[in-house]
């Protein structure tokens, strides 16, 4: 049973009290690709799609996870940026794209972290798969993990690099939960797929993100291509505080991939707008706790709580309302759900959250439990 525990918090600064009736969005655009997604960052709503689950095969949009893969092994320790790996000849045999690194030669892992994320060298993703774990199989297998764990359900990787093999394929949905991640988790690393060039071993070479000095807005991610795969692009892009993120698929050449990542970003922020309810973390309310050491616990959302509604709507706007578990009985400890947020606009449901206690709240003494329970009679 659910008692509300707190008057519903008019989120009222969102919008203007004179707004105008929520009106629905448009049709997202006609694009002439294989597969299309674009969600909001903060929610993770989507926002259009278009054979988003489809098996596709991924190309250099691989490197992303390869990138995600280098970057969680520095975060535990385990390399150093300052490190130099020897260059092997199966990372310098590589073909495709190149940074051009030479066989035998030392080169740094920040080096040939801008080679594989600006480059989109097929040598630097070897040869940093080879560092982290020794060879490139048992990188690939760490990938799967980090995908598993990331909720790729569709997703399977045999290297490194995205060169064409029947055991690596993804998904445009699969691919914007691992953008997501890679942006959240690792902001220091990302920051790298903004950079519009890298010079190395005198060669200089430009992002293919065609959206980089382009659109302003954009700070990423990654392009890809094989003839297999056609012309994909996993972009974000960030406008009044609103991060989206866009995948395409399967366009037919660079041009064509760039107008439909841009036309897919453009539709989202004209007519869609995100709002930052809770941080990570944030207390909501309190609860009333029965026979514990404590007559109250701090309740709040374990993570950050945010929505994107259709841009204009009515005076009411969003509302957040918690729904606290009843009766609260001790012992509770820290993490344990006691509820849930319900987020509504206009009276219609558009989010649920669970609510966790954020303290641990002990059994109270025998006497006080006794108390308690006699009080529960005549609730």
């Amino acid at each position: 049973m659910l008692e509300k525990l707190i008057t519903i918090l008019v989120l009222g600064w969102f919008m203007p009290s004179m707004a105008a009736p929520v009106t629905a969005p448009p049709e997202p655009p006609k694009l002439p690709v294989r597969a299309y997604l674009l969600i909001e960052y903060a929610s993770g709503n989507v926002l259009a799609e278009n054979s988003a689950d489809e098996r596709v095969e991924p190309a250099s949009l691989t490197k992303i996870l390869t990138v995600y893969t280098v970057a969680d092994a520095l975060k535990k320790g385990l390399i150093k940026l300052t490190d130099h790996p020897v260059i092997s000849e199966h990372a310098w045999r590589q073909e495709g794209s190149r940074m051009f690194a030479e066989v035998n030669k030392q080169i740094s892992v920040d080096q040939l972290l801008h080679g594989d994320i600006i480059q989109s060298g097929n040598d630097a993703s070897v040869a940093l798969a080879e560092h982290v774990s020794g060879t490139e199989e048992i990188f690939a297998s760490v990938m799967n993990a980090h995908a598993k764990r990331l909720g790729m359900k569709g997703s399977q990787f045999a290297n490194s690099t995205g060169l064409p093999n029947p055991g690596t394929y993804t998904t445009a949905r699969d691919l914007s939960r691992l953008a997501t991640a890679l942006i959240r988790d690792f902001p220091e690393v990302y920051r790298i797929f903004s950079e519009p060039t890298f010079t190395f071993n005198g060669i200089t070479q430009r992002n293919r993100n065609g959206l980089l000095g382009r659109d302003p807005s954009v700070d990423g991610i990654k392009t890809g291509h094989t003839d297999s795969a056609g012309y994909c692009l996993v972009a974000s892009a960030t406008r009044d505080g609103m991060r989206l993120i866009s995948v395409v698929m399967g366009a037919a050449g660079d041009g064509a991939r760039t107008q439909a990542s841009q036309a897919l970003l453009n539709y989202g922020f004209r007519f869609f707008e995100g709002h930052s309810l809770y941080a990570a973390g944030a207390t909501v309310t309190s609860g009333r706790v029965w026979q514990g050491d404590a007559p109250t616990v701090p309740v709040g959302v374990q993570e950050s709580v945010a929505v994107v509604v259709s841009r204009g709507g009515a005076s009411d706007a969003i509302k957040a309302t918690a729904e606290l578990t009843k009766p609260l009985l001790a012992p509770l400890s820290v993490g344990q759900v006691v509820g849930t947020l319900l987020v509504t606009r206009d009276g219609k449901e558009i989010k649920r959250v669970p609510l966790v206690a954020l303290s641990a709240v002990p059994k109270g003494s025998w006497i006080q439990q006794g108390i308690d329970a006699a009080k529960l009679l005549f609730e």
